[in-house]
C-alpha cells in the first residue's frame, strides 16, 4: 500500500469514528428516575474541540447478566414517614467552578434511606450498645445464591402466605417481590403506609420453618406498618438474619440468582445504604 493510500484509509477511519454518536439515557431510565442531577447534555472543550457529553445510566450490565437491584438516590425518593421525600442530601462545598482544584461533594442522609440493610441494633438497644452494627454483619450471608419469589398480591406476608410459597429447606437467601413493586412505591416521593410487609406471625413462621438468613423486600421496611416493631424483633432477635430493604425488583424474573450486597463499614451504625446486584 502506498503512503497516499495509507493516509486515505486513516482519514476514512477517523471520519467514521467521529461520526459515532454518544449513547444517551434510555426513555425507560428517564421515566423511572425523572429527577437525576447531571443528566443534561454538557459541552466538553478538551482536546481543542467541542463534544456533547451525556452520561449513560444503566440498570443492567454485561449483556443482561448483571442486574442492579439498588435504587438510585434522588431527592424525590421516599423517606420514612415523610410526604416530601428525602430532599437535598448532596452538596458541593468545593467546586472547580469556584476555584477549587477538584470537585468534592458532601452528603447527609438517614442510614435507612433507599436500598439499605438493618443491623440488630436497629430495634434492640442492648445490641446497639454492645456494638452489633453494620460492620459486624456477615458478608457470607449477604453474598451467595438467592431465590427471588413473587408474593401473593392481595395480602401482607403472614404465616399462611409463607407456607404457600413452599420455600424448601436449605435456601438461605430469599428476595420477596410484592405488590410494592407493582405499585412502584419506591418511585413515589410520599411515604405510603399501605406497603406490603411481614406480619409478626409470618416472620415467626420464617424463623421456625426455614433456613433463610437473608430477607430482602421491595420497600423501606421488611415489616408491615401495622406490625412494624414486632416483626423486626422476631427477625433480628437471634442476630442470624440480615434484612435488606428497598430493593428494586422491577422486570426481574423469579428464580435463582447470585446476589451480592455490600453495606458501608459504618462503625456504630445500625443501618447502611447498600449496593445490591443479581448475577444470572
Amino acid at each position: 500500500m502506498t503512503t497516499s493510500s495509507s493516509s486515505l484509509v486513516l482519514l476514512i477511519l477517523l471520519l467514521c469514528t467521529a461520526s459515532h454518536t454518544i449513547p444517551t439515557l434510555s426513555s425507560a431510565n428517564i421515566e423511572a428516575y425523572p429527577s437525576i442531577p447531571g443528566t443534561q447534555t454538557t459541552t466538553d472543550f478538551s482536546n481543542n474541540g467541542e463534544l456533547d457529553l451525556a452520561p449513560v445510566r444503566r440498570e443492567v450490565y454485561g449483556g443482561g447478566r448483571i442486574i442492579d437491584i439498588s435504587h438510585r438516590y434522588t431527592p424525590d425518593m421516599p423517606s420514612w414517614d415523610s410526604v416530601d421525600g428525602v430532599g437535598q442530601f448532596l452538596w458541593l462545598p468545593k467546586s472547580m467552578k469556584n476555584g477549587s482544584l477538584a470537585n468534592n461533594s458532601e452528603m447527609k442522609l438517614p442510614t435507612h434511606t433507599g436500598t439499605h440493610v438493618d443491623a440488630p441494633g436497629h430495634v434492640f438497644d442492648h445490641y446497639f450498645d454492645a456494638g452489633f452494627d453494620v460492620d459486624t454483619l456477615d458478608l457470607d450471608v449477604l453474598n451467595g445464591q438467592a431465590l427471588l419469589v413473587d408474593v401473593p398480591r392481595d395480602k401482607n406476608i403472614t404465616a399462611e402466605v409463607m407456607k404457600s410459597l413452599n420455600i424448601p429447606r436449605g435456601v438461605r437467601r430469599v428476595l420477596f417481590r410484592t405488590l410494592n413493586t407493582d405499585r412502584r412505591l419506591m418511585f413515589k416521593k410520599e411515604f405510603d403506609t399501605s406497603y406490603v410487609g411481614f406480619m409478626k406471625d409470618g416472620a415467626q413462621w420464617l424463623v421456625d420453618n426455614t433456613d433463610i438468613k437473608l430477607v430482602g423486600i421491595d420497600y423501606l421496611s421488611v415489616a408491615a406498618y401495622d406490625d412494624l416493631i414486632p416483626s423486626h424483633l422476631v427477625l433480628l432477635e437471634d442476630r442470624e438474619i440480615i434484612l435488606v430493604e428497598g430493593l428494586k425488583l422491577d422486570n426481574v424474573q423469579p428464580g435463582i440468582y447470585s446476589v451480592n450486597c455490600l453495606p458501608l463499614r459504618l462503625l456504630g451504625a445500625e443501618g447502611s445504604p447498600i449496593r445490591c446486584i443479581l448475577i444470572k
